[in-house]
């Protein structure tokens, strides 16, 4: 499996997860409730040892987990990949702290994206969100994702049912011959 390594898109580069990283400002995007609104982070309280858990199980392979790092601010947000090694796809998650509104959201998910479905050697990249979470069904239509699917009424969302749109990429023809 390949290790996770550094990409740099336009606006940001994401860096492999380190402990710098693991800090209460990280932590605190977490437990804030307008940034975690359309995650099922919402429902947990976390806590540097949690986060410390968490982000020890996503920095060992197969998996993939950076820091997305814009230069102006340092650590904005994160960028995970679950990897199914068997079926070379994986399901994409970004979590931006700080920083929303300014591109960098769609800079490091086409950036993630692109590595891997190219060099990262996987066939499909999947994703879904909330049908209320215009800003993420945006980033990830214009990275070039398509409609995978929806699930109906599946969470609810300060008392409301809500949809969850799935989304996919498949990789390009010329990584067609590459398997990692």
């Amino acid at each position: 499996m390949v290790a996770t390594p550094l990409l740099d898109g336009e606006r940001i580069v994401l860096r492999p997860f380190g402990p710098q990283h693991l800090t209460a400002r990280y932590v605190s995007w977490l437990n804030d409730p307008q940034t975690v609104r359309f995650s099922e982070q919402r429902h947990r309280s976390h806590t540097l040892e949690s986060c410390r858990d968490w982000t020890a199980a996503m920095t060992r392979p197969p998996h993939h987990l950076w820091a997305v790092e814009a230069a102006s601010l340092g650590h904005v947000g994160n960028l995970a990949a679950y990897v199914d090694p068997a079926n070379a796809l994986a399901d994409l998650t970004i979590l931006l702290g700080e920083g929303r509104g300014r591109g960098f959201g769609l800079d490091a998910w086409k950036t993630g994206l692109a590595w891997l479905l190219g060099p990262g050697g996987l066939r499909k990249v999947a994703a879904g969100t909330l049908a209320a979470n215009r800003p993420m069904l945006a980033v990830m239509r214009a990275s070039g994702m398509a409609e995978d699917g929806v699930r109906r009424r599946h969470y609810l969302v300060d008392g409301k049912e809500e949809d969850v749109v799935c989304m996919a990429a498949f990789r390009a023809p010329e990584f067609q011959g590459e398997r990692r």
